[in-house]
């Protein structure tokens, strides 16, 4: 898959760093849109995911919210992107 990730975030988040960290760590390109300074990032991930817990990703046509890395790594791995 060629397409880059967008992470939805929310500053302050335990999980959401993590998930950063880890996507950082493992050298994967992703978009960061942190939601709670955006109001349109907002919406955008509630229109995704049908909820308003980050982290929440987009990968193509994917979607996994409210997640933890160890959701994150078989989610990359599914959709082409792992190390």
């Amino acid at each position: 898959m060629n397409e880059q990730p967008i992470l939805y975030v929310k500053a302050g988040c335990p999980w959401c760093i993590e998930a950063e960290d880890y996507l950082t760590q493992n050298q994967i390109a992703y978009t960061k849109r942190e939601v709670r300074s955006d109001p349109a990032a907002m919406q955008e991930m509630v229109d995704l995911s049908g909820q308003t817990k980050a982290p929440t990703m987009k990968l193509g046509e994917a979607v996994l919210a409210d997640f933890g890395v160890d959701e994150l790594i078989p989610f990359l791995a599914q959709h082409g992107i792992a190390n």
